[in-house]
C-alpha cells in the first residue's frame, strides 16, 4: 500500500484552514495535511518534523512573516531546498507571482472565490503532485 501524500498548509486565517481541510478531507486515507498558521509554526514543523512534507502550501499574505519571507527562509536552507512549494493567493497581481518563481517557488495558485472551483483547484492540485512524486520522497531528500 502506497503511503499517504502528505501536505503542510501554511495560513492565518482560520476559516481558509478549515475550508481547506474539508477540501481535502474528500480525499481521505490517501491524503494527510498538517497546518500551521503562521510561517515560524511552518517552517520550526518543517526543520523538526516527524516526517517530512511531499508539498508545501504556502499562503502569501501573512503578518509577522509574509508567504514569501517563509519561501525564502525555505529554499535558502539546504535541508529544505528540495521541498515543492506551492503558494496559494487570493492575488493575481503579476508582480506576487513573478516574485513567487523568482524564489523558486514550484507553482502559483490563484484561489477561486467560489467554493465548487475551489474544490476542483484541489483535486487537480493533489492528482498532479501525488503522480509527481517518487515512492522514496521525500524520505531520502536532503541526504
Amino acid at each position: 500500500m502506497t503511503r499517504p501524500f502528505r501536505v503542510l498548509l501554511v495560513d492565518d486565517n482560520p476559516a481558509d484552514l478549515l475550508l481547506a481541510q474539508e477540501v481535502f478531507h474528500e480525499h481521505g486515507d490517501a491524503l494527510h495535511v498538517t497546518t500551521c498558521s503562521s510561517g515560524g509554526e511552518a517552517l520550526e514543523a518543517l526543520r523538526h518534523p516527524p516526517t517530512r512534507p511531499d508539498v508545501v502550501i504556502l499562503d502569501v499574505n501573512m503578518p509577522v512573516m509574509s508567504g514569501f519571507e517563509v519561501l525564502q527562509a525555505i529554499k535558502d536552507d539546504p535541508a529544505l531546498v528540495s521541498i515543492p512549494v506551492v503558494m496559494l493567493s487570493t492575488s493575481s497581481h503579476p508582480g506576487d507571482i513573478e516574485r513567487a518563481y523568482t524564489l523558486h517557488a514550484s507553482s502559483y495558485m490563484v484561489k477561486s472565490s467560489s467554493f465548487q472551483t475551489f474544490m476542483e483547484q484541489v483535486d487537480a492540485f493533489v492528482s498532479f503532485w501525488k503522480e509527481s512524486r517518487t515512492p522514496s520522497w521525500p524520505e531520502r531528500a536532503g541526504r
